[in-house]
C-alpha cells in the first residue's frame, strides 16, 4: 500500500465573474430579447424599477401603511357583522343552509364548468428550436466548457436546425472566456446531433439523413443500403433516377425500394417543424444619418430601458437589519451591476456600428458596388476590444440606413485581390457580376468565364470558379440555364 503524500500542483483556471456574464450575456441579446430579459429581472428584484413607474410606486409606498389599517378595519367590521347574523340564524331551520360564504358568487365567477381543468392543463405555447435544445442542454451531462460549446453551436443554427458557421468560426465566438481546440468543438457537436430532433446542426442534407439513418434500431430492415445511398448517391435520390440507382448500387428492386422507403421517411430539415419564425421582425438597434458631410450613429430609444433602483427598498434598506438587509444587499448589487452591463453594452454597441460606417462610407453614398472589405479583426483593433466582443455586438442586431436595413454583419465580408496588389469587397464583387448578368446578351449568355475575364479588365482577379460560387450566392442560373429561361420568355 502506497503512503500517503502531500504535493503541490500550480493549475490554470479561467472563471467568469458574475457580472462578466451577465455583460457577455446582454451584448449578444438582440432588441427584443434585451426588453423581455430587462423586464425578466425588474420582476424579479424589488431594487430596480422603470424611471416612468417610479413616482408612482414612490407614491403608492408611501400611503401603504395607511391602506392597510383601513383593510384591516373593514375586515374587522365584515367578520362582526357575519357572526352576528350566523347567531341569528336558525340552525333548525327545514330550508337548506345559506351562510354568506360567497362561494356560489365566486363559483360563477371563475366559471368552473367541466372542461375548466382540460383548459388548464393544455399547453398551446410554441417552444422554437433554439429553446427546445437549450434545455436539453440544460439536463444533459456536459461540463461547463462543453455546456458553453454547445450552446454556441445551437446559437449557429438556421431556422431548418443547420449548422451555418464553420468549426473555426464557432472556436472563435467563445474567446476569450473559453479556449478550445477544433477537435473538441466536432466532439461536442457530435453529441448535439444526437439531441432531439436527432440530426439537427449538421452541415449539408447528406449528414443529416446519414445520422439519422445510424440512430435507427440496429437490424433495421434496408438500413445498410439506405446508409450507402445517402452517403454515396443521395443525388440520385433526389432526383429518383431508380435505374440508375439499381445499376450503380447492384441492389435488387425490392431491397432498393425498402431502403428508398426508409430515407423517405426520414426528415431532412430537422428544425422544419418548430415555429422559429413566429413573430420576427426586424427592428433596427443602430439609427444612420448623414449629418453635414458625417455618417453619424444614434443607438435606438429602446436601448436604453430607463432603470433605476427604487428609492423605497433603497431607504429600507438602511432601517432594516439581519437577512432581510443581507438579502437587500444582494439585490442592490444585483442592480447595479445590471445598470453597469447595459452602459457597457449600448457603449460597445454604438463604438462598433460607428466603427462600421467610417469604413462603408461609401457603400452608404454609392450602394453596394462601392462596399469595401472589412473583417470583425480590424475592427477590434480600432475600438480595442477583443474580436469575440466584436462578433457579439454584431450577431442580430440591424442597421437601418438610406439604403434599407441590414445585419451589422452585413458589412462584413472577405475581399478579391485586384491586378495592381489592392483588394475588393467580395460583396462589391457580387454587386458587378449581377450587373454583368442584367445587361448580358440575351441570345449568348455570359459564361463564367467571359464574366471572369470582363473583371479582370475592370481590375479584379477573379478565377472562374470564384464567379461560378459567387453566382450561385445570387441564385443566378448558368449560362446555358439563362439562355433556357430566355428562350421560353421571348419565344424563339
Amino acid at each position: 500500500m502506497a503512503n500517503p503524500s502531500l504535493q503541490l500542483r500550480l493549475t490554470q483556471k479561467l472563471a467568469l465573474a458574475p457580472q462578466l456574464q451577465q455583460a457577455i450575456r446582454l451584448l449578444q441579446l438582440n432588441r427584443i430579447e434585451l426588453r423581455d430579459y430587462i423586464q425578466e429581472l425588474v420582476d424579479e428584484n424589488p431594487l430596480l424599477d422603470h424611471e416612468e413607474d417610479a413616482n408612482q410606486s414612490q407614491q403608492e409606498y408611501t400611503e401603504v401603511s395607511l391602506e392597510s389599517e383601513l383593510a384591516e378595519t373593514r375586515k374587522a367590521e365584515r367578520d362582526e357583522a357575519r357572526e352576528e347574523q350566523n347567531y341569528q340564524t336558525d340552525d333548525y331551520d327545514s330550508g337548506p343552509l345559506q351562510a354568506d360564504t360567497g362561494f356560489e358568487q365566486w363559483s360563477e365567477s371563475s366559471a368552473w364548468t367541466e372542461d375548466y381543468s382540460e383548459r388548464q392543463i393544455a399547453d398551446n405555447s410554441s417552444a422554437s428550436l433554439r429553446q427546445h435544445l437549450l434545455a436539453q442542454i440544460r439536463l444533459a451531462h456536459f461540463n461547463e466548457v462543453d455546456a458553453a460549446i454547445a450552446t454556441a453551436i445551437v446559437y449557429a443554427l438556421d431556422d431548418d436546425g443547420f449548422l451555418v458557421d464553420t468549426i473555426g468560426e464557432i472556436r472563435l465566438s467563445l474567446l476569450p472566456e473559453v479556449s478550445v481546440e477544433d477537435d473538441e468543438v466536432i466532439a461536442v457537436l457530435h453529441r448535439v446531433q444526437r439531441l432531439e430532433p436527432v440530426g439537427v446542426a449538421s452541415r449539408d442534407t447528406g449528414e443529416c439523413i446519414v445520422i439519422q439513418l445510424r440512430a435507427q434500431p440496429s437490424g433495421t430492415p434496408g438500413s445498410d443500403l439506405a446508409l450507402r445511398l445517402a452517403r454515396d448517391f443521395l443525388k440520385l435520390v433526389a432526383a429518383n433516377a431508380y435505374e440508375e440507382m439499381l445499376r450503380e448500387t447492384g441492389a435488387s428492386s425490392e431491397n432498393l425500394k425498402q431502403a428508398l422507403e426508409l430515407i423517405r421517411g426520414l426528415e431532412p430539415r430537422p428544425g422544419a417543424r418548430f415555429d422559429n419564425r413566429q413573430n420576427e421582425y426586424l427592428i433596427p438597434d443602430v439609427y444612420v444619418r448623414l449629418d453635414g458631410d458625417e455618417w453619424v450613429t444614434t443607438l435606438s430609444p429602446d436601448s436604453n430601458p430607463n432603470l433605476c433602483l427604487n428609492k423605497y427598498y433603497v431607504s429600507l434598506l438602511r432601517k432594516s437589519g439581519g437577512k432581510d438587509a443581507e438579502y437587500l444587499r444582494g439585490r442592490l448589487q444585483e442592480a447595479r451591476w445590471l445598470l453597469s452591463s447595459l452602459e457597457l453594452r449600448n457603449r460597445t454597441l454604438l463604438k462598433v456600428s460607428q466603427c462600421i460606417v467610417n469604413t462603408q462610407k461609401s457603400f452608404l453614398a454609392d450602394g453596394e458596388i462601392a462596399m469595401k472589405p472589412l473583417i470583425l479583426k480590424e475592427v477590434a483593433e480600432r475600438i480595442g476590444v477583443h474580436e469575440s466582443t466584436v462578433s457579439r455586438a454584431t450577431t442580430r442586431k440591424y442597421m437601418l440606413t438610406p439604403r434599407g436595413i441590414f445585419e451589422l454583419k452585413y458589412f462584413f465580408s472577405s475581399y478579391v485581390r485586384t491586378i495592381d496588389g489592392g483588394q475588393v469587397s467580395a460583396t462589391a464583387t457580387k454587386a458587378r457580376i449581377q450587373m454583368l448578368i442584367e445587361n448580358e446578351p440575351q441570345k449568348q449568355p455570359l459564361s463564367d468565364q467571359e464574366i471572369s475575364e470582363l473583371l479582370r479588365e475592370t481590375g479584379i482577379v477573379a478565377a472562374r470558379r470564384t464567379v461560378a460560387k459567387y453566382r450561385e450566392t445570387l441564385g443566378v442560373g448558368s449560362s446555358s440555364e439563362r439562355r433556357r429561361a430566355y428562350r421560353r420568355n421571348i419565344g424563339f
